[in-house]
């Protein structure tokens, strides 16, 4: 994981979506090429907006329920949380021009 982005699990889910501060939930796995190709812009966007955006990752494998009951069926997916509620979602690699894009409305 980057130093600007936090792991969550099936465990503490709700409580890391919860924030009123937006949170991007990266849904990946070890094996999956597109997810790892993400890391670097994922982490650089998650410094660079310290303070108006958490970035989290999940590992699918380890957190199948979590994946399950937010019908996550391809990753990477890319869901954006407000206050407990999906707000955005994003299906596919990114480069981190379209991700900053992509998210400049929770970004203001």
């Amino acid at each position: 994981m980057g130093q600007n982005t936090t792991t969550v699990t099936d465990a503490d889910f709700s409580s890391a979506i919860a924030s009123d501060t937006p949170t991007l939930v990266d849904f990946w796995a070890e094996w999956c090429g597109p997810c790892k190709i993400m890391d670097g812009p994922l982490d650089e966007i998650a410094g660079e907006n310290a303070g108006k955006l958490n970035v989290a990752k999940l590992n699918v494998d380890e957190n199948p329920e979590t994946m399950s009951s937010y019908g996550v069926m391809s990753i990477p997916t890319l869901i954006v949380f407000q206050g407990g509620e999906e707000r955005r979602r994003f299906v596919g690699a990114r480069s981190k021009g379209q991700l900053t894009s992509e998210l400049a409305d929770f970004l203001g």
